[in-house]
């Protein structure tokens, strides 16, 4: 008998180490084939003398006094070299840094003492070693604003003005809807879905927007898709750990997902700034605010019932208009396309989620569809997507 529970845990401290092996089986055969691509170059049998297929992105534009700057990251299948610099169809000297061959994927800023003219537009067209061209167009040329801590301040102004206070002045409504029947509260919930399913929709498109501006190599599309999925899924076993969010951690997660939304409207706004090629007027300004007011009712929805303290309301307000300024200042400082798009994917997940969450309240109250049909929550939705519609037309130019 105690031989028979020696093998028994023999076999047990055995099975994890048989299990190693089998496992580093397949590792090693992919090594072994992976050796021996590189060491018989099989591939040479279908080289014809084509070159390899090239590919370049400007991420970022610099003007300056000293001329101009500009980030670009290679693609391709293989590395890269840029021979020669064309501005407006001359060429011209250029500094690399780092020199060489661009890695692909890696990025490299490229100098050229050109003398821009404020006002007009120029192209820009890199030339790589085996004749490839590039092309980017710099419509209208203007001095790329200094990030001084004088602009970092006015950037955080403007970013508390079109964030944080319209959803503090939203969250003032509390106390005129804090007795709310039934109906109003139905409404307040089904607007919160509807604002956020228009917030869903604009997150999305301009996600895939900066995501057509990105490098190829993130292969932009797909990245939005897996990001907002991954975002959701994520989100939502976070929310559920305790069960249901209601209250405060629901206004929290709707707070959250408008916030990711605003940290991606940010990292735009800044780079603009950045590119000199931000004409934000005062009526713009005030689009923006009036927009984004609603949020703020979205936010205070779930809590009307709860009467929490006032530094929960704080905490609300800049969690969901904070973002705004860190994206502005980011954006200004340091900006590519997808950091754009991977943000506004996380937002739209998040935003998913929320609205997930929202619907489940309003099914959760009855244990039936039924509700979701009666005429105030079907008004609040539609009020929610037409205000937001309305008002994205003061901030569309």
């Amino acid at each position: 008998m105690n031989e028979s529970g020696t093998g028994t845990k023999s076999e047990a401290l055995h099975r994890p180490l048989v299990t190693a092996i089998w496992l580093l089986v397949p590792v090693l055969l992919l090594g072994a084939a992976i050796w021996w691509l590189v060491a018989t170059d099989p591939l040479s049998a279908f080289r014809n003398g084509a070159p390899p297929v090239e590919s370049l992105t400007v991420e970022r534009t610099i003007l300056d006094n000293e001329g101009l700057r500009v980030l670009v990251r290679a693609g391709g299948s293989e590395s890269m070299r840029i021979a020669q610099i064309q501005v407006d169809a001359a060429y011209w000297e250029f500094v690399q840094t780092p020199p060489g061959p661009i890695a692909r994927g890696s990025t490299a800023w490229i100098a050229i003492p050109f003398p821009w003219i404020v006002g007009e537009g120029h192209s820009v067209t890199f030339v790589t070693n085996t004749g490839a061209t590039f092309d980017h167009p710099i419509p209208v040329a203007v001095a790329t604003p200094v990030a001084t801590s004088g602009n970092l301040v006015a950037q955080a102004v403007l970013g508390a003005f079109v964030g944080i206070l319209p959803v503090v002045i939203g969250l003032a409504f509390y106390p005129a809807l804090r007795n709310a029947g039934p109906t109003v509260m139905d409404f307040l919930l089904a607007l919160t879905v509807g604002l956020l399913g228009f917030l869903l929709v604009d997150t999305l498109e301009d996600a895939f927007e900066f995501a057509g501006e990105a490098a190829a190599i993130f292969q932009g599309p797909t990245m939005v898709v897996l990001t907002a999925g991954a975002s959701f899924l994520l989100l939502m076993a976070i929310a559920r750990r305790r069960g249901v969010p209601t209250g405060v951690s629901l206004a929290a997660y709707i707070a959250l997902g408008i916030g990711l939304h605003n940290l991606g409207e940010g990292l735009a706004i800044g780079a603009a700034f950045a590119a000199g090629a931000a004409g934000l007027g005062t009526f713009l300004v005030i689009g923006f605010t009036l927009h984004n007011i609603t949020e703020g009712i979205g936010i205070a929805a779930p809590i009307l019932k709860v009467r929490p303290p006032l530094h929960v309301f704080a905490g609300l307000a800049l969690l969901a208009g904070g973002p705004a300024v860190l994206g502005m200042w980011l954006g200004s400082l340091a900006y590519a396309p997808h950091w754009s798009a991977l943000a506004l994917s996380i937002g739209a997940g998040a935003i998913l989620q929320v609205i997930v969450e929202v619907v489940a309240l309003l099914v959760r109250s009855d244990r039936t569809w039924a509700r979701i049909a009666s005429l105030p929550v079907l008004s609040g939705i539609a009020f929610g997507v037409v205000f937001m519609y309305v008002t994205a037309m003061l901030v569309k130019i």
